[in-house]
């Protein structure tokens, strides 16, 4: 195990063990809020993940309080002007892109709050594991700023009416209604969120970290084609997928009744 820590003067703490990389938000006196510093340093940190073989998941959490609070308000006040705002919006825009983009599942281990910016990232990683008594919202209309790119990722993982409620209400989501509505996959008690989290991450550890990779570009792509589009590229990247190695090497040791050793080819 070793521990490496993000730019940015710590704001990003990284942990890898038994091939997760444990990226933790650490801001915790404002909520570990999204400033420009601390989404560079996840930038730059999938950047180096997105080349480490010895990496097959990410978990991000958050330390303190919360989980995340959304984008740093204080920081964007501070610099009323248009580069500012578009610079700390495109920011964000490329981290949520690049969290999809990873060829590698992204967990979120939710705690506390997750609002505004903090939902989005919630809902733009691949899985998102929630403690009993975590709590999401995106309040932006509260404070006269509608949430609007929040709403990109909300809005491709919970129905329209839901995410709609959440956007004009700013109500605060239990961690429950979050599962009901398909924003975060498990819930479970503050204390087994840890244990919990790592159980799923270890579960996709096993498998091949090629498949992993296929898996993941093809769900995102498909999902914004028509129908006939999407299983043409499927039926594609299933061939391409069956040419693999590690496609192979499953098959056979399923056939053969025994564990499979994936080469990641």
């Amino acid at each position: 195990m070793n521990e490496q820590i993000g730019v940015a003067e710590r704001v990003l703490l990284r942990r890898d063990a038994d091939g997760v990389a444990w990226l933790t938000l650490n801001r915790p006196a404002a909520r570990n809020a999204l400033s420009i510093g601390l989404m560079e340093a996840l930038v730059g940190e999938l950047d180096a993940i997105a080349a480490d073989q010895a990496v097959k998941v990410v978990v991000i959490g958050g330390s303190g309080p919360a989980f995340c609070a959304g984008h740093d308000l204080r920081e964007l006040r501070a610099q009323p002007e248009r580069s500012s705002y578009e610079a700390t919006f495109q920011i964000c825009a490329r981290l949520m892109m690049q969290i999809m983009r990873l060829p590698k599942p992204v967990i979120a281990r939710v705690h506390g709050v997750a609002t505004a910016a903090g939902c989005q990232l919630v809902a733009t990683c691949d899985l998102a594991v929630a403690a009993e008594t975590a709590r999401f919202a995106t309040p932006g209309v509260n404070i006269g700023l509608f949430c609007s790119t929040p709403m990109v990722a909300l809005s491709r993982v919970v129905g329209r009416k839901a995410a709609m409620e959440m956007l004009l209400t700013g109500d605060l989501v239990h961690a429950a209604r979050a599962r009901e509505l398909g924003l975060v996959n498990r819930v479970v008690p503050e204390a087994e969120l840890d244990q919990e989290v790592a159980a799923l991450a270890r579960q996709i550890t096993e498998k091949s970290p090629l498949t992993l990779a296929i898996g993941k570009e093809a769900f995102y792509r498909q999902a914004e084609m028509g129908l006939g589009d999407a299983y043409a590229y499927a039926s594609e990247v299933m061939t391409r997928n069956m040419l693999a190695r590690d496609a192979a090497e499953g098959i056979d040791a399923f056939l053969g009744k025994r564990p499979p050793h994936w080469s990641g080819t």
